[in-house]
């Protein structure tokens, strides 16, 4: 009698039973099954945000006008400074993608800042790593389909599985080796839940806190290069004014050796003079020297090549600052600067960051559906599908959902205290500038008449000392209360043009509105 020959296929119950396998392989983690949204197996768990809603930005631009003590031959009391610190003081390179002609006017170097001062680039990066953390807490929400193609070869030792012989049957001790292919598509849908629909609205408001803290970024450039530029063109109304007491001194001196040559004066009034000419020498040097490094500072901020071989092409000298009183200044700030917009933003975020913490209590509802072929090759392949409905609901989790309210309590509070406390530096911020306008208002008009009186005594000891009625001692210290005198309306033009400019960055949007508080020829 002829004996049959076996051929190993895959058995009709496999095709009817696939779902069943393919729901076993995801109870083992395996990956044939349709898969799961994120959070799905251990339930969705809260955002929890920073403590501290502040950026974290690697700089920071701070102005100051502090106060100091007054000599006999000075009547300037502020000294303003404008601290940049971190990556405002830094640019990338912007000569390739906008040409410099070697004339650099206010206008240009903010407009320069704006694009290429590392400080606006890097929170601009800030904003679109933001959005893509808000794509992903939207992707829970959305469908997930995904698909696949496996093909299986199997052998299965009966033995090693504990099937022992039964009397009276021939079983085989081993099984295949057989194969199989599965192509299969698989679609995985959140229905209902709130723990994830509140991780994504709270997404949504760090990223419009993130734009918001872009754009007052900006507001930190204007005043750094701004700030910047002003210093420049007081440094070179410093070198200016030396170079002009420098030639002074060199004619004091030239005159005082022809008056040594005639025996009309003494050798020690000479000796004076040409101590006076080359102790205003040393201040020229100093100040060219300060200037420099002054231009290199402007060119890291604004993209330049780091070098003082430019020009600026715009003075900007005082003009009265814009007739805005102290309650609508504190009015625009509260409505447009973008840091107290980006706080409140933040505290938003903290809040419906702590709602989906108490949502975890819910319960969730997620579909997962798939559908593919198996069979032992294409021609010989049934399609198979599976559809499940997953309610889950909370029954112990060993207190972690009171662990995510707890901490993202804490976060709301801090960002709260934090919003509070940026709206009483805004408004301290605002009263401290409008004194120093007042402060600076009236030192240049103070420093205005010293330095025409100065000047005018110095002519009349000039006149005194050719007609040998006064010594070279009254002629130098003429000649150091003019440069003091000069040197002191130079500082308080630069105080009230850098507490106009303070302004403008406390009132938000520096960039729209400076034209308005700084005006050049």
């Amino acid at each position: 009698m002829r004996k049959k020959k076996k051929v190993a296929t895959l058995p009709r119950q496999l095709k009817t039973s696939a779902t069943v396998i393919l729901l076993s392989m995801c109870i083992a983690g395996g990956n044939a099954s349709a898969q799961t949204p994120p959070g799905q197996s251990q339930g969705a768990q809260a955002t929890q945000l920073p403590l501290s809603g502040r950026t974290a930005q690697s700089g920071s631009v701070t102005a100051t006008q502090s106060s100091t003590p007054g000599v006999a031959t000075t009547v300037n009391t502020l000294n303003p400074t404008i601290q940049v610190q971190g990556a405002y003081s830094g640019s990338t390179s912007g000569i390739a993608t906008m040409p410099f002609s070697g004339k650099l006017s206010l206008r240009d170097a903010i407009r320069r800042g704006l694009e290429y001062n590392l400080g606006a680039v890097g929170l601009a990066q800030a904003v679109r790593q933001a959005h893509g953390q808000t794509r992903v807490a939207r992707s829970v929400l959305l469908p997930n389909l995904t698909g696949d193609l496996a093909e299986t070869v199997q052998q299965t030792s009966l033995a090693a599985e504990g099937l022992k012989k039964i009397p009276g049957f021939n079983l085989p001790t081993v099984l295949g080796p057989y194969n199989y292919i599965d192509l299969r598509a698989r679609l995985a849908q959140t229905v209902v839940d709130l723990t994830e629909w509140k991780n994504y609205k709270s997404a949504n408001e760090s990223f419009r806190a993130n734009q918001l803290s872009a754009q007052d970024s900006r507001d930190l450039v204007v005043l750094a290069v701004g700030g910047a530029y002003l210093l420049v063109i007081a440094d070179k109304a410093r070198v200016q004014s030396a170079l002009a007491q420098l030639d002074t001194a060199n004619a004091l001196y030239k005159q005082a050796s022809q008056q040594r040559a005639v025996g009309v004066v003494a050798q020690v009034d000479v000796d004076r003079s040409q101590v006076q000419a080359l102790t205003q020498q040393q201040r020229v040097t100093s100040l060219q020297n300060d200037l420099a490094k002054q231009k290199i500072n402007l060119a890291r901020m604004t993209g330049l090549p780091p070098n003082d071989q430019y020009d600026l092409s715009d003075d900007v000298p005082f003009s009265a600052a814009p007739p805005i009183t102290l309650e609508e200044a504190f009015r625009q700030a509260f409505e447009q600067r973008p840091d107290l917009r980006a706080a409140a933003a933040q505290v938003r975020a903290a809040d419906l960051a702590r709602s989906g913490a108490r949502s975890e209590r819910l319960p969730s509802l997620a579909v997962n559906t798939d559908y593919g072929v198996i069979g032992t090759n294409p021609s010989q392949s049934h399609g198979t599908f599976s559809v499940t409905g997953t309610l889950r609901f909370q029954i112990w989790e060993g207190g972690r959902t009171e662990g995510d309210i707890e901490q993202a309590d804490a976060t709301l509070t801090q960002r709260r205290a934090e919003l509070e406390d940026l709206k009483l530096q805004v408004e301290g911020d605002i009263r401290k500038v409008y004194l120093d306008l007042e402060a600076a208002t009236s030192e240049v008009e103070v420093a205005q008449r010293n330095a025409r009186v100065a000047r005018e005594t110095l002519d009349l000891t000039r006149q005194r000392v050719e007609a040998g009625v006064a010594d070279s001692v009254e002629l130098v210290q003429s000649q150091e209360a003019l440069a003091g005198a000069e040197l002191d309306y130079i500082n308080s033009v630069f105080s009230h043009n850098v507490a106009k400019l303070s302004l403008a960055r406390s009132m938000g949007r520096a960039a729209e509105n400076l034209p308005k508080f700084l005006s050049t020829p």
